[in-house]
């Protein structure tokens, strides 16, 4: 018998529990607000499109958690974002710290206008 089993859910029992169960809600953050959308694994990473676009991504680190808004999430927040650690089109929040599940929800709703707005 075949077992098949969720790519998103494999990455996410992965982790250490503790790290786990952040990535978990981050996911269903992610979910709530973009309905829609697909979810697979992207770049090693669990990923989200809307309307075959990229919509935004994350990832479990050892000490913190990476979320990636590709490029317009992390500029159309820019301000309240300054806080964290950042890369290009990336910011990490910290494992140590509470994640900013309220930002998160309103970067990832700005995307998903964002990308219903310019589908093509």
């Amino acid at each position: 018998m075949t077992r098949y089993t969720d790519p998103v859910d494999e990455y996410i029992q992965s982790f250490p529990e503790r790290i786990a169960l952040v990535l978990t809600q981050m996911r269903h953050t992610i979910r709530e607000q973009a309905n829609d959308a697909s979810e697979s694994i992207s770049y090693g990473m669990p990923a989200y499109k809307l309307h075959g676009k990229p919509l935004v991504y994350f990832a479990g680190y050892k000490h913190h958690i990476g979320f990636y808004a590709t490029p317009t999430g992390h500029s159309a927040f820019a301000d309240e974002l300054s806080v964290y650690k950042q890369g290009k089109g990336s910011v990490q929040f910290p494992l140590d710290q509470p994640l900013p599940w309220d930002l998160i929800r309103r970067i990832v709703l700005f995307r998903v206008q964002e990308v219903s707005e310019n589908r093509s």
